[in-house]
């Protein structure tokens, strides 16, 4: 399965979420991860209407190699580790609590400028819908997962266009639903499935979270 670009992308996750529309037993709000996990979840928002908003996480990079990741970590501190590459590599402790605050502050710094001024939503009690444009080995995923839940919503649904099996498998772990709309094998990156998959940049990011894209005619009409 090959999508066009990222709001294609979001458009067909959304008409899997439909369910969750103009609901009113339950307040919906859409997460994207940037940055181009935004431009699909404002899509879903979008048709949804559901507010959208970010949700911050990253790799913790190797020494030397910071496309090698060791971990993970949120917004919030939430951190996920992968002991085998640690001990393989002999990565100092040191160093895991340096990147850690280094990533804490490049990820705040991205939030201010990301939200411009507005309060991050409050998700507690609420249906979480959590989109990336996909998902590879799904670490920084799972930390979005593991601290959202520690803000106490009432379900957690991960929404992407594409990941592999086995990620997804231990994702829906962690979560109350997970929706994919197609999990591929063998899966070698998230960009092979998309016909345009150009890096997204801090402004689109921030037009998406200001300016949500016009509701399709194919979607949900609102509740009566």
């Amino acid at each position: 399965m090959y999508f066009k670009d990222r709001r294609e992308a979001g458009r067909l996750l959304a008409m899997r979420l439909l369910d969750w529309a103009d609901r009113r037993d339950i307040e919906v709000v859409v997460l994207g991860i940037p940055r181009g996990g935004v431009i699909v979840a404002a899509e879903v928002a979008a048709r949804l209407h559901a507010p959208l908003d970010v949700f911050l996480t990253h790799k913790l990079g190797a020494p030397g190699n910071p496309e090698l990741a060791i971990g993970a970590i949120a917004g919030d501190g939430t951190m996920l580790l992968d002991e085998q590459i640690i001990r393989e590599f002999a990565i100092p402790r040191q160093y895991i609590e340096r990147e850690r605050d280094a990533q804490l502050r490049s990820m705040q710094a991205r939030a201010d400028r990301y939200r411009q001024g507005r309060p991050p939503i409050d998700t507690r009690g609420r249906c979480v819908i959590l989109c990336d444009d996909g998902i590879a080995t799904g670490a920084t995923a799972l930390a979005a997962l593991e601290s959202l839940r520690k803000r106490h919503p009432a379900r957690v649904i991960l929404a992407v266009p594409v990941g592999p099996t086995q990620s997804m498998e231990a994702l829906a772990r962690a979560c109350d639903e997970v929706v994919a709309l197609a999990t591929p094998e063998p899966f070698y990156a998230v960009g092979r499935f998309y016909l345009s998959f150009e890096q997204v940049t801090d402004d689109q990011v921030i037009a998406a979270l200001q300016h949500q894209p016009p509701i399709a005619r194919d979607a949900a009409p609102p509740a009566a």
